[in-house]
């Protein structure tokens, strides 16, 4: 099991994030900066992210519309800028590995 890190997630209905809102532009824009400053990606974007599953996002999992999609960083200021960005985004954080996420980057068959 790899070292445990802190992961920071944006997270809203699967059409909001990929269909209606310019996201697609967004992680473009932020992609291209962390390549021009040779820094590794540390974002990823998720459809149907498994970390909901866990028993301390029963409730925030409820508020989100199915299907779901969300965006993960090990960095707090990726987040912090896309939710400036984005509207209607639930936000959080976890540390994974964990029992009850074991692989952050896991999604939902």
């Amino acid at each position: 099991m790899s070292e445990p890190k802190t992961y920071y997630f944006v997270a809203a209905s699967r059409k909001f994030l990929i269909e209606t809102e310019p996201l697609e532009e967004s992680l473009k824009e932020r992609r291209k900066n962390y390549l021009d400053r040779h820094k590794e990606i540390d974002f990823w974007l998720i459809e149907s992210p498994a970390f909901l599953e866990a028993p301390a996002f029963r409730s925030l999992k409820q508020q989100i519309p199915h299907p779901t999609a969300a965006v993960i960083s090990t960095d707090p200021q990726v987040i912090t800028w896309l939710k400036l960005r984005l509207e209607f985004v639930a936000s959080g954080e976890f540390i994974a590995p964990s029992d009850s996420i074991p692989d952050p980057l896991a999604t939902i068959n």
